[in-house]
């Protein structure tokens, strides 16, 4: 068993942990709330734009646009989406396994963008050929980070980089869940409506004009849309693990203590014992 010394800085070392884990939960509890409210305020106006695309590529005209006229894919683009820091549970390892596994099973010629620097250093090591990688983004996702990222992966699509791009990333539904999707990215898939919308609508300009300006928006709003959805399932996922670490550690205090309470215990009957028998010794010798 060990001693009382050794429990008790075990004990001490564990309560610093604690502290840590503790800072941590709380504050990524506070960086969920922010990108938590991006988040809410941004998806109305994804949908919104998603919906007036969807129905502006109705219109035969428009299919000689390039990020819509579907080619001949002869190379594939995954962007994947993971956290540049660990301690947030399974989040990036699940993230970085359903890349792993479309990538394996994808049958044309592949690249890999890494949106964050666990992705990146992991396919760094593999044979998988990595075409651009982003680490250090802030924990708080702007619309210029998605910008530059949305322009790049246009950039690679229009100068035939790339003929087919898809988003893997995890959609937000709360602190406890989130669903890790693949979703097309380009080209723009467009969305099938529902006999109530499907309304002969009247465009000034003609659709072709609107969407050359409107498709831009909408390729910049997803990306901004993606790394919030990212950003906050990890953020959620690094909170509920250092709520379960902070917990796990109050177990481990406790058995600590008990043991801690029991080797003291022996101790001071241990000296009960012998300072009986030494005055038993010295009644005998007198």
């Amino acid at each position: 068993m060990p001693n009382i010394r050794d429990i008790k800085r075990r004990i001490q070392a564990i309560g610093n942990i604690q502290h840590v884990t503790r800072a941590m939960e709380m504050v990524a509890a506070s960086k969920l709330r922010r990108v938590q409210s991006q988040l809410w305020a941004a998806r109305p106006y994804a949908y919104k734009i998603a919906e007036v695309v969807g129905r502006l590529a109705q219109a035969p005209q428009v299919r000689k646009i390039p990020l819509v006229a579907p080619r001949e894919v002869k190379r594939v683009g995954y962007v994947l989406f993971t956290g540049d820091r660990g301690l947030a549970g399974a989040y990036n390892t699940n993230l970085i396994s359903l890349a792993a596994d479309r990538l394996n099973t994808e049958e044309r010629p592949v690249a890999l963008i890494a949106v964050g620097g666990k992705g990146a250093r992991y396919f760094m090591k593999r044979p998988v050929e990595l075409l651009k990688y982003y680490e250090s983004l802030t924990d708080e996702p702007d619309l210029f980070q998605a910008r530059e990222l949305a322009r790049q992966l246009m950039g690679y699509y229009l100068d035939r980089s790339l003929d087919e791009i898809n988003l893997i990333y995890p959609r937000f539904h709360s602190a406890l869940r989130h669903d890790n999707e693949v979703v097309r990215f380009l080209p723009l898939v467009t969305p099938t409506l529902r006999p109530a919308e499907a309304i002969d609508y009247i465009y000034e300009p003609e659709p072709k004009s609107m969407l050359e300006i409107i498709l831009p928006r909408y390729c910049e709003m997803r990306v901004f849309q993606a790394l919030l959805e990212a950003k906050a399932s990890e953020h959620g996922a690094r909170m509920v693990a250092m709520e379960s670490a902070t917990s796990n550690a109050d177990e481990v205090i406790d058995q600590l203590t008990l043991s801690f309470n029991k080797a003291r215990q022996a101790a001071i009957t241990k000296e009960i014992v012998e300072i009986a028998t030494s005055a038993e010794a010295l009644k005998a010798r007198s």
